[in-house]
């Protein structure tokens, strides 16, 4: 239970979920100006480094976690002292 504690103190804890996750069909400049929004809360956030660990070290493929993309995780735009080693 530890391990999620950071989730209690998040900014986001009490924002709709669909900020920080795309509709499938979602693209381009929508896309890009909701994931803005989301992270600029995450900007706020006490936990902003705990998440983002925690997306990066699960691997986590969808929304923005930590302050940071699916596509900015996926493309290895990390710096690689956020990642954890295997």
């Amino acid at each position: 239970m530890d391990l999620w504690d950071w989730q209690s103190q998040a900014a986001c804890r009490d924002v709709n979920p669909e900020l920080f996750f795309s509709p499938e069909s979602e693209r381009g400049v929508r896309k890009r100006a909701r994931e803005m929004v989301a992270k600029s809360l995450c900007g706020t956030c006490p936990v902003q480094p705990e998440c983002r660990q925690h997306a990066l070290s699960v691997g986590e493929p969808y929304g923005v976690w930590g302050g940071t993309t699916e596509s900015e995780r996926d493309n290895d735009t990390i710096l690689p002292e956020h990642r954890k080693s295997a």
